[in-house]
């Protein structure tokens, strides 16, 4: 029979649970309140954090990142377009790792700080852990779990979020440069995680 044909799919969870998730030509329709998720790992494939992302209702998602065994300071943290974490794949404009994630998450054709994944900086104390909680409604769960996915990224520099004073000059011009207005002139990639469905 010609037309989109919609599957239904039983997936067990521990414990006898079950869960239930329709496919529509290709793409999977998730339950509201079905966490994913990423494990966030260095260039050097250390695990160095762990990051959940669940709906929270009225079009807003909360995004939990626990992190380990990074430098002390604030960190660029940011949804990457991809979902592909390759340490071997270098920027070769930067030298940086993880490449592959692709530009920030975007939902449209904004600069930074306005891009849908950029988050607040991600402050890592002096024992090297850090712990935040983020309300966002620049985008939606499902929107991470796209046909190529997305990534977490955690940078080596704080994110100055394209907030440079104009009596600061780039290239003889005032305000934020072009590597602002990209990146938030974070730095080198040093952590990424793929998002998953939980």
């Amino acid at each position: 029979m010609p037309g989109k044909y919609h599957l239904l799919a039983v997936v067990a969870l521990g414990g006898g649970a079950t869960a239930l998730g329709a496919f529509t030509a290709g793409k999977t329709i998730r339950q509201p309140g079905m966490p994913g998720g990423a494990v966030i790992k260095s260039a050097e494939g250390k695990t160095v954090g762990s990051l959940r992302v669940e709906d929270s209702g009225r079009h807003k998602s909360k995004v939990t990142v626990s992190a380990k065994g990074l430098p002390p300071g604030y960190h660029g943290f940011h949804f990457h377009k991809k979902g592909v974490c390759d340490a071997r794949s270098i920027d070769p404009k930067t030298g940086s790792p993880f490449y592959s994630a692709g530009p920030h998450f975007d939902l449209g054709s904004h600069s930074h700080p306005n891009h849908s994944g950029d988050l607040p900086d991600l402050l890592i104390a002096a024992d090297g852990t850090g712990h935040a909680t983020i309300t966002t409604d620049r985008f939606q769960l499902r929107q991470l779990l796209d046909a190529d996915g997305s990534a977490i990224i955690i940078h080596a520099l704080p994110d100055d979020q394209a907030n440079i004073p104009k009596r600061y000059q780039a290239n003889g011009k005032p305000g934020p440069d072009a590597e602002s207005h990209r990146t938030g002139d974070s730095g080198a990639r040093i952590a990424c995680g793929v998002i998953t469905k939980r």
